[in-house]
């Protein structure tokens, strides 16, 4: 598994009872009703497009959660590229409990890889420059830990992954607060008042503010908000490495090469998570 700070074993764990609470509720009625409690089978999880893999280890843990004693046999693992036909993994047990769980599984595996992909893509596009493609929080409210999961499985790096590990002030913080000065000076006493020490990330949306976030001592990024390629650069040109910069807004696979090639480090892009297209997969029982 991907060591990400967010994916603790209780992270983890909290995330499949609270998805399978969702799904099966007071009983799988459909399934105890029709299939013997004594019955065993197997089904295998069929691919039915090309793409990233992801969520072969969140399918495993969500099986073995509900139900210890299935069996998973794997021939695909997570970040493998897949096409059309093949198959990922054979699970094998109790059918009651294969039928209970396979829509939680093929929920999480079909985001899960249509995230991948779309990440593993957008990185192609900007394969041989220095920008790293990050996420953002723009995500599915209760499954965030599985996008960003499948972010990193994709090759992409996660942003911070909530509001508590980082500081981001962005342009109703700003404005809210009085300026950027202001906001970062209100953020330095905060944190000195709390005893924490966390990253501080501004949001510019013009060449001024660039110049002002760069005034001020404590930030560690400063983020270029909707600003146009020109702007773009003369910003990499004005910041000249004294801080970590991310381009953000209005970037699209048109646009990201362009992007990348103006010097920025990061590139967030929320389409990651809030605009893909499922990979289709199946559990097919193997009669």
């Amino acid at each position: 598994m991907i060591k990400l700070p967010y994916l603790t074993e209780a992270a983890i764990q909290k995330f499949i009872e609270t998805a399978l609470l969702e799904d099966i509720g007071e009983g799988d009625h459909s399934t105890r009703g029709a299939v013997a409690s004594s019955k065993k089978t197997s089904a295998r999880l069929l691919i039915k497009d090309a793409g990233i893999l992801a969520g072969v280890e969140l399918a495993q843990r969500i099986f073995h959660s509900f139900e210890p004693h299935l069996k998973v046999e794997v021939f695909k693992r997570d970040g493998d590229i897949v096409n059309k036909g093949e198959v990922a993994f054979i699970v094998e047990g109790l059918a009651q409990s294969i039928l209970s769980t396979e829509r939680v599984v093929l929920n999480c595996m079909q985001r899960m890889s249509g995230i991948a992909t779309y990440t593993s893509h957008l990185l192609q596009l900007i394969k041989g420059t220095k920008a790293t493609l990050i996420d953002t929080r723009k995500t599915t409210p209760n499954f965030r830990i599985a996008e960003k999961w499948a972010v990193a499985i994709g090759g992409g790096v996660n942003h911070r992954f909530a509001l508590y590990d980082m500081v981001m002030l962005k342009d109703n913080h700003i404005d809210m607060a009085g300026g950027i000065t202001k906001a970062v000076d209100n953020i330095k006493e905060y944190l000195l008042n709390i005893g924490k020490t966390l990253q501080i990330e501004v949001e510019t949306r013009n060449l001024e503010e660039v110049k002002e976030a760069l005034s001020c001592d404590a930030i560690n990024v400063i983020m270029l908000d909707n600003m146009s390629l020109t702007d773009m650069t003369e910003a990499v040109r004005i910041i000249n490495g004294k801080c970590k910069i991310e381009a953000s807004g209005g970037i699209t696979e048109t646009n990201l090469l362009e992007v990348a090639k103006t010097g920025v480090d990061f590139i967030s892009v929320g389409a990651l998570t809030h605009s893909v297209k499922s990979l289709d997969l199946s559990l097919k029982v193997i009669h």
